[in-house]
């Protein structure tokens, strides 16, 4: 369950490796979050709770890796994806970051990667962008802030009348919740007919892909076609999947596989930590030969999904979990992550990242590429960000079960010329 990100910059002459590592460390060290780490607790039964590392020594966390001559952005991308696959312990904070440099005087990468407790994804926007010029020299000219102390493991001790009224609360919360679960487990369904790649078993392996995108061409198709930007990058995902399973010979499976669309309920100034997250669950069209006709699908899947809202469906995953006491999570976690594959097929989410030109030591940023978590039954994550005039395409896969991964991310671009070659787009606004 780690998500992270791979952020390519371009070098500036005078600035060393070794001062661009001391640089990444200093403002990782200077992000209170990354010195929390994760200790049981005696209560609430089977808990757990977040500490400030006494021991913390960011040079744990932040290292140098040199990549072998050749071509960089692949190079980058094989090692951000063994990288991935390696577990994060619970003896210190989770999270780790890499500079990955060429052997020359040409671009360099940071690999950033995060534990899903420690950070949902917006929050991980936040963490990671204290790494840049920018954003650390504005939160150093604000002075000295306040910052609350991290909040005690609580200890559940009320009285009887108390507990009862606690009880009989969360029971009705709970009962809706187990109620729409229920009916997103009897809806869903696994095609085992169709032996894709997105059905097999999990080997613990991770793989990277990328691609980029012309985000002004998303948006002329949008401009046309109406709906989101995010529906047509989910219309391009689903055309991609298409294309890759027939050129690998799958069969197309009897029913469209399901993409888990993640939706923040993040509120500005509500909590800064934790997972704020619900999800809306989404057919995608693979199904569908006319490229125009599956953007229609998604969009009108997602306007359904949007008007339920994110508390329905898959959403409900997430109300149930901040429902639970302690102990339920212990045991029920790993339940809960087996019961992935039976949810949904594949992990889709935008990840947005600020407008603004970014930088690391004076080097310029080049591209960001996200990466998604995969969950146990998962075979591929599909992340999206846009910067630059860009949009950025990472694609974690299980290492074994999507051998050919840059061929499906090839085929995301090639969606993107078909889709725009159809569509009659409207000039953009004066």
């Amino acid at each position: 369950m780690h998500l992270g990100a791979l952020a390519v910059f371009d070098p500036v002459p005078g600035v060393a490796p070794d001062d661009l590592l001391e640089l990444l460390g200093a403002r990782a060290a200077a992000i209170p979050r990354l010195r929390m780490r994760v200790r049981d607790v005696l209560l609430p039964v089977g808990g757990a709770a977040w500490f400030t590392d006494k021991d913390f020594d960011v040079h744990r966390h932040v290292r140098r890796v040199v990549l072998p001559e050749g071509d960089f952005m692949a190079e980058a991308a094989r090692l951000a994806g063994e990288l991935m696959e390696r577990p994060l312990g619970r003896g210190l904070p989770p999270w780790q970051m890499y500079l990955l440099g060429s052997p020359g005087d040409g671009p360099f990468a940071v690999l950033v990667k995060l534990h899903h407790a420690l950070a949902d994804g917006m929050r991980a926007v936040a963490i990671g962008a204290g790494i840049f010029d920018q954003i650390a020299s504005a939160g150093a000219g604000r002075g000295t802030v306040r910052r609350r102390p991290p909040v005690p493991p609580r200890s559940w001790l009320p009285g009887p009348y108390e507990a009862a009224g606690m009880a009989m609360g969360r029971l009705g919360e709970v009962g809706r919740a187990l109620g729409v679960g229920a009916s997103v487990v009897r809806a869903s369904r696994l095609d085992l007919r169709a032996t894709t790649a997105l059905t097999a078993r999990s080997s613990g392996t991770r793989r990277l892909a990328t691609a980029e995108l012309d985000a002004e061409a998303v948006q002329r198709i949008r401009r046309t076609e109406g709906g989101t930007s995010n529906d047509v990058l989910l219309a391009l995902v689903a055309g991609a999947l298409r294309r890759w399973m027939l050129e690998r010979g799958d069969p197309l499976p009897g029913a469209d596989p399901r993409a888990l669309v993640p939706v923040s309920r993040r509120r500005p100034g509500g909590a800064a930590t934790g997972n704020r997250l619900s999800a809306y669950l989404l057919g995608l069209p693979v199904t569908e030969p006319d490229a125009r006709e599956r953007l229609r699908l998604v969009r009108t899947g997602m306007d359904r999904n949007k008007s339920a809202g994110p508390l329905r469906g898959a959403g409900a995953v997430a109300v149930l979990a901040d429902q639970l006491p302690a102990l339920a999570h212990r045991f029920g976690a790993p339940l809960a992550g087996s019961a992935a594959r039976m949810l949904f097929d594949v992990l889709v989410t935008s990840v947005p990242l600020p407008r603004s030109a970014l930088s690391l030591g004076g080097c310029p940023l080049r591209a960001v590429f996200p990466m998604a978590p995969l969950a146990r039954g998962q075979s591929l994550a599909v992340a999206l960000s846009t910067y630059g005039g860009r949009v950025q395409v990472g694609l974690v896969a299980d290492g074994k079960a999507l051998p050919d991964l840059d061929r499906l991310a090839s085929a995301v671009g090639e969606e993107l010329h078909d889709l725009h070659a159809l569509v009659p787009t409207v000039p953009a606004p004066a």
